[in-house]
């Protein structure tokens, strides 16, 4: 036989596996798995891994058998010009159900990636388990599983949840540090609609259950929303943008780009008035490249801001407490928010840049018995263990444990400036001075008055950051349309920093 009747021969396997329909349930301008792909990654960069791996291979001559992939297309490309390991689950074969193959397929390219140290993407469309194929399919998601945990800290994982995704095919997502998903179409639950009505007499459907809106905004499993599917694809592209490919690499720069706002406006971003609202993105304009954040968990615990954006060119991480959601306190949710971002910015190499708005932690009943001291110490814990350059900036309030929290000096944090208006005490100045001058204010016949007076009293002998610097605690007090300039110049003194840890084979954190 010659050589071009194998190459027929190719040629006809590799059309019968390549094959896709649309699901009929889907709209018609839903991507197909390969499309999906080849969206997101650069122009003729994919190349598939496992092409001809099917669990029905001696049947492909059948035309009722739906061959290959096994439910997923995996293989790796680029985005960006960086290399990048994805997998695509197919909707159309088996509900995207997960068998023996199936996840040797996952399996194989997330060895891949580990041993080159290359991200890898997961689009997701799973109805769970195959469950013909009984223990088997379990034991292939305990090995995505275990991977996931290994190279959790090691590459960026990165999920997206193109459709329903039920049963276990939600925990791999839940291991990864990103999850993406779009409105009306993406689904996450453990059990469906039909099980909650059933063991529970909840009625619900099933995007209330586990939606876009009610994981990134109630429960906080997802990270990104997007309105469609290429519109995710594109938010996942931006992401990778600003991370470095594994653990051992600093983050990707790029042309440094000046703010879009004028930075004598800057003074008018930030009230002087200690209790009164402002929306912190406004602040961040005028410090960022091209004035432009990519916001993680925007829509979950709002009462502070956590976003990667470019500094002179380079990656940052920022947590900023944001004043116009409860004041800017902390309470649980925030708790995780912000200790989950942290760690995140740790592990990769990306400097962490604080600024400082707080006026405590949440009081109540429900934040105590929530656990908001176990939560809370998730903050404390992830700034304190953290090493890479930690540069604080106080814009006003800075009050008790929740200044410790964010990224307080006693926690390594390297360098720490303050506005002229920044408030630094163990709490606000009216609380404290109707503590400690109780006696004389009840007492006398202007009680508000005197209230008043002690309030700038005390304001002005101990809460003022020109004490904190006496002590050492604040490097400097600045004008704030010096920030951006500040900040930069403290990044490149930074950026050799090494800091050294007593050896262990992990900590402890407060889970």
């Amino acid at each position: 036989m010659s050589i071009h009747k194998y190459l027929e021969e190719l040629t006809g396997y590799r059309k019968k596996f390549q094959q896709e329909k649309q699901n009929k349930d889907i709209k018609a301008n839903t991507l197909t798995a390969r499309e999906r792909l080849l969206y997101l990654l650069d122009k003729d960069s994919f190349m598939e891994i496992g092409a001809f791996v099917s669990s029905g291979w001696e049947n492909t001559g059948n035309i009722q058998q739906t061959p290959g992939r096994e439910g997923v297309i995996t293989g790796s490309g680029t985005i960006g010009k960086r290399p990048v390991y994805v997998f695509s689950q197919d909707f159309s074969v088996m509900g995207g159900s997960l068998g023996e193959l199936h996840a040797l397929k996952i399996c194989n390219i997330m060895d891949l990636a580990l041993k080159t140290g290359t991200p890898i993407i997961g689009l997701n469309e799973s109805g769970g388990a195959r469950i013909q194929e009984g223990i088997n399919a379990l034991t292939g998601y305990g090995n995505i599983l275990n991977r996931n945990t290994l190279a959790s800290g090691v590459i960026p994982q990165i999920s997206v949840i193109m459709g329903a995704c039920a049963g276990g095919a939600v925990y791999s997502p839940a291991l990864t540090d990103f999850i993406f998903m779009i409105s009306e179409k993406s689904r996450m639950f453990i059990t469906g609609p039909q099980v909650v009505k059933s063991a529970t007499g909840e009625d619900v459907n099933s995007q209330e259950l586990g939606g876009a809106i009610t994981h990134n905004q109630l429960s906080g499993v997802a990270h990104f929303i997007a309105q469609d599917e290429k519109a995710c694809l594109d938010m996942v592209r931006k992401l990778c943008s600003y991370l470095p490919s594994n653990n051992t690499e600093p983050p990707p720069s790029t042309i440094a780009a000046p703010p879009l706002e004028s930075v004598e406006k800057i003074l008018d971003a930030v009230p002087t008035q200690p209790n009164k609202q402002y929306d912190v993105r406004n602040l961040l304009n005028f410090i960022t490249d091209g004035s432009e954040i990519l916001e993680v968990h925007r829509y979950f615990a709002q009462n502070v801001v956590t976003c990667f954006a470019r500094l002179n060119g380079k990656t940052v991480g920022i947590v900023a407490s944001q004043p116009c959601h409860l004041a800017g306190c902390l309470d649980i949710h925030v708790s995780d928010k912000i200790a989950r971002f942290v760690r995140f910015c740790d592990c990769f190499n990306i400097p962490l840049i604080t600024f400082v708005d707080v006026p405590g932690f949440l009081p109540g009943t429900s934040q105590e018995h929530g656990g908001i001291i176990r939560h809370g110490a998730k903050i404390i814990y992830a700034y304190a263990e953290a090493t890479v350059p930690k540069i604080a900036v106080i814009l006003r309030k800075a009050y008790g444990g929740g200044y410790m929290a964010m990224s307080g000096r006693s926690l390594g944090v390297d360098i720490v400036f303050a506005w002229p208006t920044a408030e630094i005490a163990v709490m606000g100045p009216e609380a404290a001075a109707s503590v400690i001058y109780r006696d004389k204010i009840k007492n006398s016949n202007n009680p508000g008055d005197i209230l008043y007076k002690k309030t700038k009293e005390y304001r002005e002998k101990f809460a003022n950051p020109y004490l904190a610097c006496a002590r050492g605690i604040v490097d400097d007090v600045i004008d704030p349309r010096e920030t951006r300039d500040r900040l930069i110049h403290s990044l490149d003194i930074l950026a050799n920093k090494h800091d050294s840890r007593p050896f262990k084979k992990h900590g402890n954190i407060p889970l």
